[in-house]
């Protein structure tokens, strides 16, 4: 790449300031003009408007994001060496972090959070679950996909896409076996000690919550004894931890079929049928439900899906949280332990602290935080990309 001529996209004048930020996405308006005419997918160097060198960066006309950037040193190109170093750094760092041999589901590249933006590679036993958000590194899909295989030597690769890819980035996309073996519908994998039924055809994300592994073990302390509320428990992760920890009773609440069945499953796996009721119900009406019965419990899980997308939409989605954590404050019993996550990258650890502090309020609750937790250090965070830090996990005390 050194020895072609690429183009070149110079910065607006007016956000000289990202230069200092080395954020990995280039929205559309911080351009102020392009020099040449690059495809899509194709290396740009980025420059700020008085000509000094930025980033090196992979263009996308179709997309908001219209460079993402990987490289901050001129003299660093994207070849294909600097792809293939980028992925082993991202399996060394987890061949430290995972040496725990009740794991083998796990992140290996996590996007921004392994200066990879627009991949993320999950394995789970021996195959690997690909989810590409860029087009320009679904282009280079083949160098990628062939690194890991000799490095991992998996049994199969499957890819799975990414709700409103398709139409964001100008990717077509179909799940399905890219390579090897098709993967097993349940497949079974380890996490701390407890088996779970996944399916990589269809279930959430490329199968499982992942990022919530070591929250579902945190849980663990507090459970003993202690009547349990699942809410949006998907296939039972939360329940199946308690359950195998000592809680006196769990009930699960999803509003999928699919994810229910699997979670019946996964109790009967692991032999815990006598010990948690999984129920299909809308969970903002089964908390209604559970006030107006008198029903209460001693710790209550809130594992929601992303409430919102844009930004645009986060006041609404505050509400929506305020409103979801009131009603189960409502439901928890006096010296009760709340554990609340969300996964909308757009809330920041700040409103969610507020989100929880308001909802306590309206109850008349002291609340006290004990743990603020994030996602699983397989999943790390990219501090120039606030985005990145998109799960949070609070678990509080309420008196």
């Amino acid at each position: 790449m050194a020895k072609t001529k690429v183009s070149k996209v110079y910065l607006r004048r007016q956000v000289s300031h990202l230069t200092e930020r080395q954020h990995p996405w280039l929205f559309s308006g911080a351009i102020g003009k392009v020099e040449g005419a690059p495809l899509d997918g194709e290396v740009v160097g980025v420059y700020a408007a008085d000509n000094s060198f930025y980033a090196w960066g992979l263009y996308n006309s179709n997309s908001q994001i219209r460079v993402r950037l990987y490289s901050w040193q001129e003299g660093e190109y994207l070849e294909s060496s600097f792809w293939q170093q980028r992925l082993q750094e991202a399996i060394k760092l987890r061949q430290k972090l995972l040496v725990n041999d009740e794991i083998d589901a796990y992140r290996l590249v996590n996007s921004e959070g392994d200066h990879l933006s627009g991949l993320t590679v999950d394995r789970y036993g021996e195959y690997l679950v690909f989810q590409f958000t860029s087009l320009a590194l679904y282009e280079r899909k083949d160098l990628i996909i062939e690194t890991l295989k000799e490095i991992l030597n998996p049994k199969g690769i499957y890819l799975r896409t990414d709700k409103g890819i398709g139409e964001s980035e100008k990717l077509v996309l179909s799940d399905g076996l890219y390579w090897g073996a098709e993967p097993e519908d349940p497949l079974i994998i380890n996490e701390n000690g407890i088996k779970y039924y996944i399916s990589l055809q269809t279930g959430q994300k490329t199968g499982f919550y992942l990022d919530q592994r070591e929250n579902r073990k945190a849980i663990s302390k507090y459970v003993q004894g202690r009547t349990i509320l699942d809410m949006f428990c998907y296939t039972g992760g939360f329940s199946i931890t308690a359950a195998v920890n000592g809680a006196r009773e769990v009930i699960g609440i999803d509003i999928s079929e699919p994810a229910l069945k699997l979670a019946q499953k996964n109790r009967e796996l692991n032999r815990l049928e006598n010990k948690i009721e999984f129920e299909k119900e809308e969970s903002f009406r089964k908390l209604t439900a559970f006030i107006e019965k008198g029903k209460r419990f001693d710790l209550i899980i809130l594992d929601p899906p992303k409430f919102t997308k844009s930004k645009g939409a986060v006041s609404s989605a505050i509400k929506g949280y305020i409103s979801l954590n009131e009603l189960a404050i409502r439901c928890l019993n006096p010296s009760g332990i709340l554990v609340t996550c969300s996964c909308s990258g757009r809330i920041s650890v700040e409103q969610f602290a507020e989100i929880i502090r308001i909802a306590a309020l309206r109850n008349n609750r002291l609340v006290r935080l004990l743990e603020k937790r994030g996602a699983a250090p397989d999943h790390p965070v990219n501090l120039q990309s606030p985005e990145s830090e998109y799960l949070k996990c609070f678990i509080c005390h309420l008196q």
